[in-house]
């Protein structure tokens, strides 16, 4: 039985997570105080933390950030702040996603099976080969014609099958030598891969892009 931990300091709220996780045959652990939640998981090691952006204590990024510096735990920001900014510093923190409040059980269940299912540390995507080497890409044994920016992106992407990156991130990995580009520039890369992948597996949306946030890849 997984078990997640569940970081919310409004006990109703917790409460009915809680027992959502629990009827999904999750084990569940409701932490209200943000100073309680790092000792706790370096002692118990959950398989999955539900973590509240306002916190007492401590917030959640901050905690976030703690976390990454000795564990790869799924970390899923619950937050009702939806500026764009705060969507991205909580991803950049090491957050695996993000639901905002008000959010619906159902979603946040199906959140967490589908990050569980996904792992961490996950290096391809189903169906997807990539020759480093060659800068080569088949999907589905299907050739892609790639430019070798839509390559280097798509490598990217794959290393970590759904979860979100900004364009800033994207950019900045994307041009390593530090190259003026617009952020734009980005958004036309990923048409054209988006395009290139659709031709390789049609009726799909595999990269759909996260309005406020940026890209994922979902194959």
């Amino acid at each position: 039985m997984k078990t997640i931990l569940v970081v919310e300091d409004e006990p109703k709220l917790a409460a009915l997570v809680a027992d959502y996780l629990k009827a999904n045959e999750f084990a569940a652990h409701v932490i209200g105080d943000g100073l309680a939640v790092v000792p706790w998981v370096r002692d118990n090691k959950p398989d999955l933390i539900l973590l509240d952006l306002m916190l007492p204590g401590r917030d959640g990024l901050e905690i976030c950030k703690e976390l990454r510096t000795f564990s790869d735990v799924p970390v899923v920001m619950v937050t009702a702040r939806v500026e764009e900014i705060d969507r991205l510093v909580g991803l950049e923190a090491g957050a695996d996603d993000y639901v905002c409040k008000p959010f619906s059980m159902r979603e946040l269940v199906a959140r967490v099976k589908a990050i569980l299912r996904r792992g961490r540390g996950a290096q391809s995507a189903p169906g997807l080969a990539l020759d480093e080497t060659a800068h080569a890409a088949q999907l589905d044994g299907k050739a892609l014609d790639l430019t070798p920016v839509e390559f280097r992106l798509l490598a990217l992407l794959a290393g970590a099958p759904g979860k979100v990156f900004s364009r800033a991130s994207l950019l900045e990995k994307l041009y390593p030598d530090h190259r003026v580009v617009a952020d734009r520039t980005v958004d036309a890369h990923v048409k054209n891969l988006r395009r290139k992948l659709a031709e390789a597996r049609p009726g799909e949306d595999p990269l759909p892009s996260i309005y406020g946030v940026g890209y994922k890849l979902e194959l």
